[in-house]
């Protein structure tokens, strides 16, 4: 069952005043949603600020990461002033569809169903997903999983794949013990430290800089195979929304192209991770 930590309860409960402030939907508004950025010189984005480190809260308070630095240089392009909306991740693509912010400004597994609604920008990391565990008990095969206390967030890309692993384990005779879904994978990771779960699944990017942080406590264990090629995480766009998406990804790709994107994959992950120009996203993708 999902659990709530006392600042997520918190965000969660002050989420309809955060929307009430928004008596009319910025969809509703005419000129397209990059004209209106331009426009009234904000843009408004929507952020799960419990991912680190690609964005979370520092002890200051203020958002920071891998991904909110390459909002800053996105913001800083459009030539616009930002407002940042820290939100739970269960609402944030409804949010999104509802017109309660402009693009979503947090990472995005790409999957066909997701990518038959949302219009994905260019990827700014590999998501593989990898078995994480407490330190000591890491396993090379992901047939190592039947039996044991898995978890991984509720909603995310990688609740799909577990339940995929956990369904083909119990074909082949066991599957897992349980399948725990949190709100956010800071959630799994405290579970994983307290013996509550024995296996947390999740990108690479994220398990690599826990791990470098703290590896008396956890270790990466074996890759998940999802059985698809899209391992990306991006951000997205309203479907309507495709000038806007293909603005963020020429800043994107100039980053790459550049070295910024690099540099910041270095600043916060401590290695970089090649981003393909295409062949990210599923047949068929808006």
């Amino acid at each position: 069952m999902a659990k709530l930590t006392r600042r997520q309860f918190g965000i969660v409960t002050g989420l309809t005043g955060v929307l009430a402030a928004f008596p009319i939907p910025l969809l509703a508004q005419t000129g397209g949603t990059l004209g209106r950025i331009r426009e009234t010189g904000t843009v408004t984005v929507g952020t799960e600020a419990a991912f680190p480190p690609f964005e979370f809260v520092d002890e200051s308070g203020q958002i920071v990461g891998y991904g909110k630095d390459i909002l800053d240089v996105i913001v800083s392009e459009l030539g616009v002033e930002l407002r940042q909306l820290d939100l739970p991740w269960q609402g944030i693509l409804p949010g999104l569809l509802a017109g309660n912010f402009d693009f979503v400004a947090t990472t995005v597994g790409v999957n066909e169903e997701r990518a038959s609604r949302y219009a994905y920008t260019a990827p700014i990391a590999n998501g593989q997903p990898y078995a994480l565990t407490r330190a000591g008990e890491a396993f090379e095969d992901e047939d190592a999983m039947a039996g044991l206390r898995v978890g991984t967030q509720l909603a995310s890309s990688t609740e799909p794949i577990a339940r995929a692993l956990n369904d083909r384990l119990t074909a082949e005779g066991e599957g897992f013990a349980d399948l725990l879904l949190y709100t956010a994978f800071t959630d799994c990771y405290v579970a994983l430290a307290t013996g509550e779960i024995d296996v947390v699944i999740q990108s690479l990017p994220s398990l690599a800089t826990l791990v470098r942080d703290r590896p008396d406590a956890f270790e990466i264990g074996a890759p998940i195979e999802t059985g698809v090629q899209w391992t990306y995480l991006c951000w997205v766009t309203r479907p309507e929304d495709t000038d806007l998406r293909d603005f963020i990804s020429v800043v994107i790709f100039k980053m790459r192209d550049d070295g910024r994107l690099y540099e910041l994959q270095e600043k916060w992950f401590g290695f970089r991770m090649e981003i393909p120009h295409d062949g990210y996203l599923p047949e068929g993708a808006l």
